[in-house]
């Protein structure tokens, strides 16, 4: 079983000609509120990959029909709270070319205490996946009961910022992260090659495999002096916002299954390139079925 504490939000989509500009008013071409928070989208992507998972989360209760779409979806809910807060939030601005800014409210995802942690630690059995993101407060906590508890800690340093350079990342057994999330971890100019960007996150925290993203130049998979490529697919993406989070969800479940390390970079690259074709975070996670026979087509050209 993975268990996943992340963030459930309610996003905000609006549809814009570009990225509004300090000082604009800019009015959206259209708007829809879903489902959204990195740790839902996870998630739900794992699940929809067929993954065992369970969501530990915190949500205001009038948005209890977000804890239901994760139910739909085959995520265990059992372990998200409904409380009197209000719910973590995101206003998206979606451009014409598929690019994307985000403005957060963590709201209930800040909400978790040391003792509701330990409590969540202590019910995993040792050697469960734990997968985190950096959406939720009190990773420092977390990622102590669960390296205690014996869990295999799979993070996501996502959205990126100083606090995680003082987390014990060397607790973490699996790393994904992005160009500038790699960069920021090693020092390195965000410019820097692939290569040399692993290099130096090895040297950071050479017991930790790592997963590197880099959009259209494909995606990188480390562990001690084993690397596996796995190129970009040529598609024209429509809104990239939950692009990340799929490629994760569905690479954890392919390696719940025991496949391969390049079984699991082609299976999440392909979930990715197929959902960046439709606009959303959580509604343009493709099913299984739909990526399995992506692969089969893409395989056979």
């Amino acid at each position: 079983m993975l268990h996943n504490l992340g963030s459930i939000n309610i996003d905000h989509f609006y549809r814009v000609p570009h990225l509004v500009h300090p000082g604009e008013t800019l009015a959206s071409r259209s708007y829809h509120v879903g489902l959204g928070g990195k740790g839902a989208n996870q998630s739900l992507a794992m699940a929809m990959a067929g993954g065992r998972v369970c969501h530990w989360g915190r949500l205001g209760r009038q948005d209890g029909w977000a804890r239901d779409r994760l139910a739909r979806a085959g995520v265990d809910v059992t372990h998200v709270e409904l409380v009197d807060e209000a719910s973590g939030h995101a206003l998206i601005q979606v451009d014409d070319r598929g690019e994307n800014a985000i403005i957060l409210h963590p709201g209930a995802n800040h909400g978790f205490t040391r003792q509701h942690l330990d409590a969540l630690c202590q019910a995993a059995r040792p050697g469960d996946w734990l997968l985190v993101q950096n959406e939720c407060n009190a990773l420092p906590e977390l990622l102590d009961c669960a390296r205690r508890q014996g869990l295999a800690i799979a993070f996501n340093p996502a959205p990126m910022s100083d606090t995680v350079l003082a987390l014990p990342l060397e607790a973490c057994r699996l790393l994904f992260v992005n160009r500038g999330e790699a960069a920021w971890l090693t020092g390195l100019p965000e410019e820097s090659d692939a290569q040399v960007l692993l290099e130096g996150l090895r040297e950071r925290l050479p017991s930790t495999a790592t997963v590197l993203t880099l959009g259209s130049e494909g995606a990188w998979y480390q562990s001690g002096d084993e690397r596996h490529f796995q190129p970009a697919l040529p598609v024209e993406p429509v809104d990239t916002t939950g692009a990340g989070d799929t490629f994760i969800g569905y690479f954890l479940a392919a390696l719940q299954e025991g496949r391969h390390v390049p079984d699991c970079l082609a299976l999440a690259a392909h979930a990715a390139a197929l959902g960046v074709q439709h606009p959303g975070a959580a509604d343009s996670i493709p099913p299984r079925d739909e990526v399995e026979r992506y692969l089969t087509r893409q395989s056979s050209t």
